[in-house]
């Protein structure tokens, strides 16, 4: 196991949203042995499907992505689930954010995910198109602060 995917990436997917074909050609280049997904993305990406009327879609999922795959679905025992609490706080993530960087964290993966958030922390992240060598695109990252105007002295 080496990559541990978001669940934006694989809604991105689902969704055929902008990035889709990125998300796509990942999957289709990185064997599943080597890519992993939490019991919370499993979870969230139920809970947008069945949003959206996508109920089928849930499924189809779980047979395509968990059904006779390599791919390895992870879960946080109790804890790991204490310690979300605290990544929260010190990075200023959503808790959904801080349990992806705990799952990273204790099994040592590559966060691959579109959320520019985990730039703020230790781990960071890398997108699809990064991890094919691909250059990413400016909304990839983490928008810059103006620097601030000079004072002259009087």
């Amino acid at each position: 196991m080496t990559y541990l995917l978001d669940s934006n990436v694989w809604l991105e997917l689902l969704f055929e949203q902008e990035h889709a074909e990125d998300v796509r050609r990942f999957l289709e280049t990185v064997p599943m042995a080597q890519i992993a997904i939490s019991e919370f993305s499993v979870y969230s990406i139920g809970i947008a499907l069945a949003r959206n009327g996508l109920e089928k879609a849930f499924v189809q999922f779980v047979s395509d992505t968990l059904e006779g795959t390599a791919l390895d679905r992870l879960r946080l025992d109790t804890k790991d689930l204490k310690g979300i609490m605290n990544v929260r706080k010190r990075f200023r993530l959503d808790f959904d954010d801080a349990y992806q960087y705990v799952a990273a964290e204790k099994y040592d993966l590559t966060l691959v995910s579109f959320d520019a958030d985990f730039d703020r922390t230790d781990r960071g992240r890398k997108t699809p198109a990064e991890i094919l060598g691909e250059p990413p695109i400016a909304r990839d990252r983490p928008p810059t602060k103006p620097a601030r105007p000079r004072r002259r002295k009087p």
